[in-house]
């Protein structure tokens, strides 16, 4: 649902004391009556808000911290396309690195861009057609996000259209209108179009909401940053395609402009300790046969296509060269892999699990039309040992890898 104009009043009126019910409900279908009925006698009319509130703060908590969650004011839908801040901090610095001194992000939404567009030394304006989603992000701007957290830069927000500019290259916003100082771009524009409709992804750029092209054609000339989901065919992209994860999931793919960077695919893999480059100017790595340990790739890497560069960087082989799968005599630190066993074909995959005394089974497939679940039932596996086991189409044959459980 959409918070109207007095939803949002009344949810920073009493945001302290909705935190505090938060912890007193489940929010789940056997728990609805009940949580319902609670939170009623604490908020009357606004209790159909109030829930969407606490549920949307538990979308946003692990994107931006459970503490910084439980003060932001969010609804379901802004909750779910709302960028993780590790990944808006990688952004930042990029677009810092570049030069760029004010950052117009045109579809701010709930303003998840802005505390690490400002810890790292920007203005930023923030602007969006939904008042609603604005006064929830003058709201949150106010709150703290990392404890690393040191504004250095100045927030506004503004209602306006993404397709009509309200800033120039050469303009900041503020009290008095200024240039935009530094050697880099000056101004970047960031947009976050919307990417699914009726419940369904969008995955034709011309279709984002608002569209690629009509952003492009909006801003001719500027240093862009747009933020899509990593699925869209990026192909005739002239910039950078940034493809992210965080930790282990690939949360978008951002179209740069050529201002940012002279490669034109990397991926950015972010996980609990350490964040990872790789760029398509990396080397390639040979076919051969499994060693010590079989590997998947982090999702960034693949969907950037950047497979061998990444098994270059760390030592690895490939089992195919048309499939995304590596092999190495060690696991690349911060990455989990499986102790390779045997390799039979696919066929006789039943009877050498039972060999093995397979029980849980993990199951990775590329290349080959199988479903894992279907498959772990039609296995009937009674043994105990927990394995794992990848399949692949090696040259013109489906071969399963068999593999001990994964390790990291």
């Amino acid at each position: 649902m959409s918070f109207s104009r007095e939803d949002v009043r009344f949810l920073i009126e009493h945001c302290d004391q909705i935190a505090a019910a938060a912890g007193e409900i489940e929010l789940t279908k056997k728990s609805a009556i009940a949580d319902h009925k609670k939170l009623h006698g604490l908020f009357g009319d606004h209790t159909r808000a109030v829930m969407e509130l606490i549920q949307a703060r538990r979308t946003l908590a692990p994107k931006i911290g459970e503490e910084t969650s439980s003060h932001w004011l969010a609804d379901s839908d802004s909750a779910q396309q709302a960028t993780p801040h590790a990944v808006a901090q990688i952004r930042a610095e990029r677009i810092a690195r570049a030069g760029a001194s004010f950052v117009h992000d045109v579809t701010c939404s709930i303003g998840t861009e802005a505390h690490a567009m400002t810890e790292s030394g920007m203005d930023y304006l923030g602007t969006d057609v939904d008042y609603t989603r604005l006064l929830m992000t003058q709201h949150n701007l106010r709150v703290r996000v990392p404890q690393s957290f040191r504004a250095s830069g100045t927030a506004w927000v503004a209602q306006a259209d993404a397709l009509s500019p309200v800033t120039t290259p050469a303009s900041c916003p503020g009290p008095h209108i200024r240039a935009c100082s530094g050697s880099g771009p000056g101004r970047v524009i960031v947009a976050d179009p919307a990417r699914r409709a009726d419940g369904r992804r969008i995955t034709d750029p011309a279709k984002l909401i608002p569209p690629l092209p009509d952003l492009l054609d909006a801003y001719p000339g500027a240093a862009l940053a747009i933020k899509c989901a990593p699925g869209i065919d990026y192909s005739d992209w002239h910039g950078l395609v940034s493809v992210v994860s965080v930790d282990g999931g690939v949360k978008e793919a951002c179209l740069y402009t050529p201002d940012f960077a002279d490669h034109h695919r990397e991926a950015v893999v972010i996980r609990d300790g350490f964040t990872e480059t790789v760029t398509d100017d990396g080397g390639t790595v040979d076919v051969d046969k499994p060693k010590s340990f079989i590997i998947d790739p982090d999702g960034a890497i693949v969907r950037a296509g950047l497979v061998q560069q990444w098994g270059a960087r760390h030592g690895l082989t490939m089992l195919d060269p048309h499939i995304a799968y590596l092999s190495g005599d060690a696991l690349p630190d911060g990455y989990s892999g499986f102790p390779f066993i045997e390799q039979v074909p696919l066929k006789k995959l039943r009877p050498a699990l039972q060999a093995h005394g397979a029980g849980a089974l993990e199951i990775l497939v590329r290349g080959v039309d199988v479903n894992p679940d279907q498959l772990r039932t039609k296995l009937k596996l009674k043994g105990s040992r927990p394995m794992a086991v990848v399949i692949a189409r090696v040259g013109d044959s489906a071969t399963a890898f068999i593999c001990g459980a994964r390790v990291r």
